[in-house]
């Protein structure tokens, strides 16, 4: 039994390492509500580190005993009848003993043995929650990576040769009609001769109203209110306040196409970017409550007398040893509580049993007091270790992390996940933040042009057959050329804007800040299958979708895997279809529909007849995505 209460005292290394995918993992876990995403054993193991610590053990004890005893347990899968042990009340001498009469309390004493056995069990790992892993990696064309000379770098260069020289085509054209190489320039006057001023200050307001969680938090970490409380419900209420708000000024002021996109695009990602910071901080609060919750405990156990029971330590000292549980029970972590609960009284755990014991401020013998040590010690070590996250030290470990400095970093970091700690590198160069800014205005440039040569007589044609009456039976035959039109100018409309966003704005916003994890995006161009798309050309967003969608909706609302996935898709859809609706101010559901259907194109391409079939599966996904956005936006000018 002394052994029992020996291992209580050291708890193994968390790992926290790992990446996640719904289709390797079959646990789930939700920061927003209810856990933090923690990653596998097993990927940690395969990523040869981690960030984790290991905890000391609360009173010096060896681990030598343990080990022993998670051998001789491993050795032998008989299990021979358990010896029983509980906390109970010795009646009129208002004293407590440990007897061998119940089986609850020998689960306490056994949880460390079992936190060790798991993780030394060679057997296959238990799939845990996990976090997004931050790691220092480039983007695909980004010249620092070598990817980027691979034997397909010509093709790249020949792209970047094709711009220049239409825009070479289109200024001369320009110039030959109308006597400027910049011809009308329509676009460019929408985008600066109204409201420029206005937008921009708009867009400030924006980012300085979003420090509103992070004066919520402050007040959450003074105990001022509980994030399980009224926390959330005002995080919640006032992201809804914000987004409507942004959105009705656009509206409001009649703002042009140009600035309406850039604002309304911005407004989503500054929601992200709110929503993540509060729920995981609203996370890590609950975690803080239960942590100073049990080391109240701790301390009241301090305050408690100690009597000797001659007679306990007879009847333990008789007893033979504890017995050896079968090597997959080892594998099992005993039930200590959720990290975030301070309701001991309604909570069914071990932990509680001891918090209700404590409460009683009855003396305890030695043993009991040494053993409810030992446990408290080691779940207040887990708590600390929750709190502290991958940091390597603790100095940004909640709350210390609740600073402004801290909030205005993260609102400017490229990434929609919040983490107590990044890879950083180690300087800026400023050469490359010139390179990529100039690439940004750049590419901006190119858009605007084509743009103005090929998209916008177009939408300039289909508003004066709208305007001159014609019916919608006669705008139906305009259809086809409508686009067929804006077949090609949409396509390179939309690689530009993906490349000018992914590859030049977030590289300099992670330049400037140091960030190292450049993983914005993966090789899309090569997808089999439109939710490989989904997947890998933003996953920016992505990442945000798989912890506070994907992930919450399986924890929060008990949805399934293909119903949590519905789900993220059906929200990505309506948040697509709002921007629609903001820039052509009519709600008509075709990219909402068109979003949806990307749901059974994903199934079909893992059907055994797609099975294989990588290049047909490429041919498919690079046709809707080349006839897609000109349907889509023809869809929206005609009808």
């Amino acid at each position: 039994m002394s052994q029992a209460f020996q291992g209580l005292s050291s708890r193994p290394t968390l790992d926290t390492q790992g990446t996640w995918t719904p289709e390797t993992s079959s646990d789930v876990s939700d920061v927003d509500d209810r856990s933090r995403l923690k990653p596998s054993s097993k990927d940690s193991a395969r990523n040869g580190r981690s960030n984790s610590t290991t905890a000391i053990p609360s009173d010096g004890s060896s681990m030598g005993d343990i080990d022993d005893e998670i051998k001789a347990a491993t050795k032998n899968g008989n299990r021979r009848k358990s010896i029983q042990v509980v906390v109970e009340d010795a009646g009129r001498q208002s004293k407590y003993t440990v007897t061998t009469d119940d089986p609850d309390f020998k689960e306490v004493m056994r949880s460390g043995l079992q936190r060790e056995a798991e993780k030394r069990s060679e057997g296959k790992p238990k799939i845990r929650p996990r976090e997004l892993v931050f790691t220092r990696q480039f983007t695909h064309f980004d010249r620092q990576n070598p990817v980027s000379q691979s034997p397909f770098h010509g093709f790249f260069t020949l792209f970047w040769i094709s711009m220049a020289l239409l825009l070479t085509r289109i200024a001369a054209g320009n110039y030959r009609t109308q006597g400027s190489v910049f011809g009308n320039a329509e676009i460019l006057h929408l985008m600066v001769d109204r409201d420029l001023f206005v937008m921009l200050t708009t867009d400030v307001s924006m980012c300085a109203a979003t420090s509103f969680g992070f004066f919520l938090h402050k007040a959450i970490a003074r105990d001022y209110l509980t994030w399980n409380g009224a926390g959330w419900v005002i995080q919640s209420l006032w992201q809804s306040f914000f987004t409507i708000t942004v959105i009705w000024v656009t509206f409001w002021r009649e703002w042009p196409w140009t600035h309406t996109v850039f604002i309304v695009l911005h407004v989503f990602v500054l929601l992200m970017k709110q929503h993540a910071y509060s729920f995981y901080n609203g996370y890590l609060s609950r975690v803080y409550r239960r942590r100073n919750l049990l080391q109240q405990k701790l301390d009241q156990l301090d305050k408690l007398g100690v009597r000797p029971n001659a007679d306990t330590a007879k009847r333990l000292s008789t007893t033979t040893s504890l017995d050896n549980p079968a090597s997959h029970e080892l594998t099992k972590r005993r039930n200590m509580g959720p990290t975030y609960s301070t309701n001991l009284e309604n909570e069914v755990s071990d932990i509680a049993s001891i918090g209700q014991a404590i409460e009683k401020h009855e003396p305890l013998d030695e043993e009991q007091t040494r053993a409810f040590q030992k446990v408290l010690n080691t779940e207040i070590t887990i708590l600390d270790e929750e709190l502290r996250g991958k940091c390597t030290t603790t100095d940004n470990a909640y709350p210390n992390n609740l600073t402004l400095y801290n909030f205005i970093e993260w609102t400017c970091l490229p990434t929609l996940v919040y983490d107590l700690e990044y890879p950083r590198q180690e300087r800026i160069n400023w050469w490359y933040v010139a390179e990529k800014s100039a690439a940004t205005l750049g590419v901006i440039w190119v858009m605007i042009i084509i743009s103005q040569a090929y998209i916008y007589p177009v939408v300039v044609e289909t508003v004066r057959l709208k305007e001159a009456g014609m019916s919608l039976d006669e705008r139906w035959k305009e259809f086809p050329w409508v686009v067929s039109d804006m077949l090609f100018p949409m396509l390179l409309e939309q690689l530009l804007s993906w490349y000018v966003i992914w590859e030049c704005l977030l590289n300099v916003l992670a330049e400037i800040t140091c960030f190292a994890d450049r993983g914005f995006y993966g090789d899309w161009w090569n997808s089999v299958s439109f939710d490989q798309y989904a997947r890998n050309w933003n996953r920016v967003v992505h990442n945000f979708l798989l912890r506070h969608v994907y992930h919450s909706s399986i924890s929060f609302f008990h949805l399934s895997k293909m119903q949590a996935t519905f789900f993220t898709f059906l929200l990505s859809a309506i948040v697509h279809e709002v921007l629609m609706f903001c820039l052509f101010k009519k709600v008509r559901g075709y990219l909402f529909t068109f979003q949806l259907t990307q749901l059974p194109l994903a199934a079909f391409m893992k059907t055994n007849m797609m099975r294989g079939q990588d290049t047909l599966g490429n041919i498919i996904f690079w046709f809707g995505l080349f006839i897609g956005p000109s349907v889509i936006t023809s869809l929206y000018l005609i009808v």
